[in-house]
């Protein structure tokens, strides 16, 4: 199954699919989707989920996962954040993809064995479980980190409901 991984944000959101099967992983695509800070909320709202739609025409995944918002200091930003993740969850939501959520330290313990781990070391981790993979840059690997996560957790599952 190909699994879509979003890193939401309303100036860089990442983005990430890989394949999974059973706990075989394997890197289809990734990168990052910009908008332009001039322009609109409304209007980089709008270049989101059309980019977003975009990709999930053109990879057809069987399931998404989106990083939970975390609070930051100013709360415009988390107010972007989250509204960028609403479309994100929105957009996923409309493909008609099983959607799961994960909290930033979980994915970070997921993938790196620590939920503190700094960026470098997720994006260091992602290319040792994804041999081979070019990442886009840090916003695409914490995208691929969600992904694995996601992976993981329903292979647990799965295991767990025989």
């Amino acid at each position: 199954m190909l699994i879509l991984g979003i890193d939401p944000g309303l100036g860089t959101t990442g983005w990430g699919i890989i394949s999974a099967d059973g706990n075989r992983l394997s890197h289809v695509a990734n990168g990052q989707i910009r908008t332009d800070a001039k322009a609109p909320l409304a209007q980089r709202l709008l270049a989101l989920d059309t980019a977003l739609t975009t990709l999930i025409l053109t990879h057809r995944p069987g399931g998404a996962a989106v990083e939970e918002v975390f609070v930051n200091a100013n709360p415009q930003s988390t107010l972007k954040l989250g509204q960028a993740r609403g479309v994100c969850l929105l957009n996923a939501a409309r493909a008609n993809l099983d959607v799961g959520e994960y909290a930033a330290r979980l994915v970070k313990k997921s993938v790196v064995g620590v939920g503190n781990a700094s960026k470098d070391q997720i994006h260091a981790m992602v290319g040792r479980l994804l041999p081979g993979a070019a990442i886009a840059g840090p916003d695409a690997a914490d995208a691929l980190a969600v992904a694995i996560t996601h992976a993981h957790h329903q292979a647990t599952a799965r295991r767990i409901s025989r």
